[in-house]
């Protein structure tokens, strides 16, 4: 059984969400502020956070920062927040997903299945790990683990599935509809920069010079690809 921890202070909500997610069979755990969210994280094993952004005590920005500080469970962020400026901040401070109120609780159910499954699958595989550069980039697919220069990295959950498929496709141009469609699902339907926000983020953690990368460059009007 993989646990949800949902966080929101709209008791209604919370209750909406868990009726449906007990019935998919996760375990629930509830917060109703940011400060009552942390200290339950620390305490329990969870496998994803529902995280609304305006919340007491401590902002649901600041709750993910947090977590993702010392965790790469994913995250969903729920939010009234609708403008595109709002998602790719949310996504840029480690989300994995950004759903708008009000929503479709089936919809949710059907993206927290997704990103569950695609999390935990890893669990399964054999060992597998890539050496760059004389080291100084290892990926380990079997522990999904990201070293630079002999140091552990945070990567998300997202994040390295994206890093897993250009490698997995190194040298090739993957557009970023294909992207799209290997990491999140040929159903995704979230905001068009996604992929672009999340390569920016791998690129601050693998790269020497993110400006001027070696490992994932751009292709200009086609896509990416990872050059090693």
């Amino acid at each position: 059984m993989k646990n949800i921890l949902i966080v929101d202070d709209e008791i209604k909500i919370v209750e909406f969400l868990e009726a449906f997610l007990k019935i998919e069979n996760y375990g629930i755990f509830k917060a109703y502020d940011g400060i009552e969210a942390l200290e339950i994280f620390e305490k329990e094993e969870i496998h994803l956070v529902i995280l609304d952004l305006m919340l007491p005590k401590m902002s649901g920005e600041k709750v993910c920062k947090k977590i993702r500080s010392k965790s790469d469970v994913p995250i969903i962020m729920l939010s009234a927040k609708v403008d595109e400026e709002n998602k790719v901040e949310g996504l840029d401070i480690g989300a994995d997903d950004y759903v708008t109120k009000p929503f479709s609780a089936k919809e949710l159910v059907s993206r927290i299945a997704a990103i569950i499954r695609r999390t935990y699958k890893e669990e399964n595989l054999q060992a597998e790990k890539f050496v760059f550069n004389d080291g100084d980039l290892e990926v380990n697919l079997k522990q999904i683990s990201v070293i630079k220069k002999g140091i552990k990295i945070k990567i998300t959950p997202s994040e390295f599935k994206i890093l897993k498929v250009l490698i997995s496709n190194r040298g090739r141009i993957l557009s970023r509809d294909k992207l799209v469609e290997k990491v999140f699902g040929i159903d995704f339907d979230g905001i068009d920069r996604t992929i672009d926000v999340h390569i920016m983020n791998i690129r601050r953690k693998i790269e020497d010079d993110p400006k001027n990368p070696k490992y994932i460059q751009t292709v200009y009007g086609m896509g990416y690809k990872f050059n090693c």
